[in-house]
């Protein structure tokens, strides 16, 4: 459906609601305002029934959240904005999104539609690789997350990578780097060379990006792997996504490890890729265990069923505002989170 800046809100929500998309032909600045409505109509208490349901918790609560935001961004994204060749929204007051959309999606000489909760996204994601964000364990230093790549605003676990004791050794491997943050702060400790792997083109190009800014091309190797280069190394860091479930977006790679699939890799073939008397590094959040996704016990039975001994393990407690919200629907299990390095080393060196 075509929609302008005479479009009402309730029309545009109920049809948004329905799945019809709404192609914007109006200003710019009108369609943000609308798309605002709609969330605004979205997050709008629903009526009591008169005979209340029972409220779910734990897992199924966590579930329901998740598929309620599903379909809300669903909903929200049939704001459509054109675009024509080259990148360009010729609506009125529409801002310039060409360097923005050309990182996010690389060149286009054809005209393609966008959904406006996208651009949005894409014009933020922008602004982070613009600005970078500050990192202390690289004395302040900035690294500047690409388009689809997590960025490292969670500081507590590249502090803990700062501040563990550091084995011995002249090489490390990164697995997943993503922007490279964990790599850049092993390089910057004095590893020698560091081997930081990924799957994903974007994070690689990101990490690489990042690596050279930073200085550190010389001690750093970005390498195309699934998990593991073909090598060992006397130090092993790998901070995997912390929730089990199925991602719903590229970005929920970062956050949503389906199966487990690259915890169990990691531990699985950690004995396998360290040198004699070399350790890995688990950076892990407890989130899970708080709201019911991974029972309690079950990461230490995965790292004991992987011929693996805990070393040490070093605590700490995140440091953004989510776990002081009371309004958060899981307020109680983010105020309870602990995000941990566990330092590993195979239960019998001598059999490898």
């Amino acid at each position: 459906m075509v929609a302008d800046d005479n479009t009402k809100a309730d029309l545009a929500f109920r049809q948004a609601s329905e799945g019809t998309a709404l192609l914007w032909r109006g200003d710019y600045q009108n369609a943000r305002q609308l798309l605002n409505a709609l969330a605004r109509r979205a997050d709008r208490p629903r009526r009591q029934p008169r005979r209340p349901k029972p409220v779910p918790e734990g897992v199924q609560a966590f579930h329901l959240y998740r598929q309620a935001r599903a379909q809300r961004a669903r909903m929200l994204g049939m704001v459509l904005i054109p675009v024509d060749p080259g990148h360009v929204v010729a609506l009125r007051r529409a801002p310039d999104v060409r360097a923005a959309c050309e990182e996010a999606y690389g060149p286009s000489d054809e005209p393609y539609v966008v959904s406006l909760r996208e651009l949005l996204g894409v014009i933020g994601a922008h602004e982070w690789r613009v600005n970078g964000v500050q990192i202390g364990a690289l004395g302040g230093a900035r690294v500047h997350p690409h388009y689809g790549v997590f960025s490292p605003v969670r500081g507590e676990y590249v502090n803990l990578v700062e501040r563990a004791p550091l084995p011995e050794t002249g090489t490390a491997f990164d697995i997943g780097t993503g922007t490279g943050v964990l790599a850049a702060v092993l390089a910057h400790r004095g590893v020698k060379r560091v081997v930081a792997t990924d799957m994903d083109q974007r994070a690689l190009a990101c990490a690489r990006e990042n690596v050279e800014r930073l200085g550190f091309q010389e001690q750093v190797e970005v390498f195309q792997a699934d998990l593991y280069p073909p090598a060992r190394a006397g130090l092993v860091v790998c901070n995997p996504p912390w929730l089990p479930g199925k991602p719903g977006t590229p970005l929920e790679h970062a956050v949503y490890d389906q199966g487990g699939r690259m915890l169990r890799g990691f531990l699985d073939g950690l004995a396998d890729h360290l040198e004699p008397g070399g350790e890995g590094w688990l950076i892990m959040s407890d989130l899970a265990e708080h709201l019911g996704l991974r029972a309690p016990g079950e990461l230490t039975g995965m790292i004991a069923a992987a011929g693996l001994r805990v070393l040490d393990r070093l605590d700490t407690r995140p440091v953004h505002g989510r776990p002081h919200d009371p309004n958060d629907l899981f307020h109680l299990a983010r105020a309870a989170e602990v995000t941990s390095l566990w330092r590993l080393s195979p239960e019998d060196p001598s059999v490898r």
